[in-house]
């Protein structure tokens, strides 16, 4: 769930208690704030430094429980290599680093001078600085019982968890006004994680229709789409993937209208959600199955940065679409072999029923092209395991039928940390998914298997609609951990597409 510390901005006056972080740069270079508390204490963060060998480089710090000298309960010292040449990555990083140096055991709250020995930071990096802080501490403990006595009675909470950060910092009105986006962004990632950490026992597709609906309060127009409408518009290939399960599929449709009439057609964003998949009757192997209750993280994406995008009022016309449904093994589940007509009225031979988020997101993006005629189309799935071999768990696949577009993603990515790798399309890639009895197969055999995907998906992009593909397999789930997410689910995606929205297709 979402950190619970309150995040707050003052000036550079000291505290009176709690735990106090100062940085020092490659030397060390003390900041301000280091040195004064140096020359309180005598000396001691010099000694320390000395006695440790603290340099001021990335990683290192020196910490310093009860300070003789110094009021309090704890001082961190933390290096920074050099400031002036972080980009915004580096300063999220640190935000992450920090905030993973705070248990709150120590004391209730953790101030943070906010300087280098250099002169003061600018408040866009601060307010970097402090969206890796909040995106760190997040943990979902949702389904945690409360400790109990030998006797069964609910044990008294032993609350020793941190309440508040406070950033130190030359002008903390603008670093507040600078982190009031960051702030929105961080609540949409935490949605999307807090949606992909679920069990599927409790996120079906009905419920995760409900999940996007209640985007409702924030001024996003949603409309879910339930089976009886999904079969009048010949969303076949969609209700394939779910007429095994007990659990009837659903399509949401989420539409924020920021920019208004003169904002033009909107940018639309497509994800997967597959609620959990067991691969069907092509049924996957037991172990590890339990991680397909991740297979919605294309999904989760999507309303996470909806979330993002009404909460910063961001002024852009954006349409989510999410196709939810759950791939289960029955009597009336889709069999190898069969011939489904999706919605565009192309044919599908289902070789594999595992190969069931492409045939999903067809009939999604044949429907958001139809209805909203988008400037450009954007989908993302957790749908191959094949990009993994390929790229591991640090890059994203990215597939586009545009240049620009995807020019505009990988720096977008870039800048966020969310990185894609560019992988090829092509004609001959495209005549593995040829079938002999429909207009194509689900699945281009065993080599290049994240490519023919994407050229699947293709098939169902109009001529001259600006389009790409991201396959997140890798980096949504069961991720790496990193400075800024210790989470199973990592919310990939958000950031990435709200840089690449605020970039190019905001109005300003």
């Amino acid at each position: 769930m979402s950190d619970q510390t309150i995040l707050s901005f003052a000036s550079k006056t000291a505290p009176a208690e709690g735990v106090v972080v100062v940085f020092a740069e490659e030397g060390p270079k003390l900041s301000p704030a280091a040195k004064d508390l140096d020359k309180k204490s005598k000396g001691l963060l010099s000694k320390a430094a000395d006695i440790t060998g603290f340099k001021g480089k990335k990683e290192q710090t020196v910490d310093l429980i009860a300070p003789q000298g110094l009021k309090y309960a704890r001082l961190v010292f933390v290096g920074m290599d050099k400031a002036s040449a972080y980009d915004t990555e580096d300063w999220l990083n640190l935000g992450g680093t920090v905030r993973g140096l705070l248990s709150g055991k120590e004391a209730s709250a953790a101030h943070v001078f906010f300087e280098t020995e250099g002169g003061d930071i600018k408040p866009a990096d601060i307010a970097s600085f402090a969206l890796g802080a909040l995106l760190r501490g997040y943990t979902f403990k949702k389904y945690k019982t409360k400790p109990r006595k030998k006797n069964g009675e609910a044990a008294e909470a032993n609350d020793r968890t941190l309440k508040k950060i406070v950033v130190h910092c030359a002008d903390p009105k603008a670093a507040s006004q600078a982190f009031a986006p960051m702030r929105a962004i961080a609540e949409g990632v935490t949605l999307a994680r807090d949606l992909v950490n679920e069990p599927a026992n409790v996120l079906g597709p009905a419920e995760f229709a409900a999940r996007a609906k209640a985007l409702s309060k924030l001024g996003v127009h949603v409309e879910v789409l339930g089976p009886k409408v999904l079969r009048k518009l010949g969303m076949n290939a969609l209700l394939a993937v779910g007429q095994g399960s007990a659990r009837p599929s659903h399509v949401a449709v989420m539409q924020w209208k920021g920019a208004g009439a003169k904002g033009g057609e909107p940018i639309v964003i497509v994800g997967k959600g597959v609620t959990f998949d067991t691969g069907g009757i092509s049924l996957k192997p037991a172990a590890g199955m339990e991680e397909m209750k991740g297979d919605m993280a294309g999904a989760a994406c999507v309303v996470g940065l909806m979330h993002e995008l009404a909460a910063r009022k961001a002024k852009v016309n954006a349409v989510g679409i999410i196709g939810l449904v759950e791939n289960m093994p029955s009597g009336s589940a889709q069999r190898p072999g069969d011939v489904v007509t999706a919605m565009s009225g192309q044919t599908i031979e289902v070789l594999n029923t595992d190969a069931e988020g492409r045939m999903v997101l067809a009939d999604c993006l044949w429907y958001a092209q139809g209805r909203f005629k988008p400037k450009a189309v954007i989908n993302l799935a957790t749908l191959t395991g094949a990009v993994m071999v390929a790229l591991g768990k640090e890059h994203a696949g990215l597939f586009s039928n545009n240049d620009d577009l995807a020019g505009r993603l990988i720096a977008a990515g870039d800048v966020t940390g969310e990185k894609l790798w560019r992988l090829p399309l092509g004609p001959k890639y495209d005549k593995m998914i040829d079938s002999k009895v429909a207009d194509m197969k689900n699945t281009g055999g065993k080599w290049g298997g994240s490519i023919s995907a994407a050229q699947f998906l293709q098939r169902f992009i109009k001529d001259g609609t600006p389009w790409a593909h991201l396959d997140i397999a890798g980096t949504a789930m069961s991720s790496v951990d990193s400075e800024i997410n210790r989470s199973w689910g990592s919310g990939f995606g958000v950031r990435l597409l709200d840089r690449l929205i605020a970039e190019n297709y905001e109005r300003p």
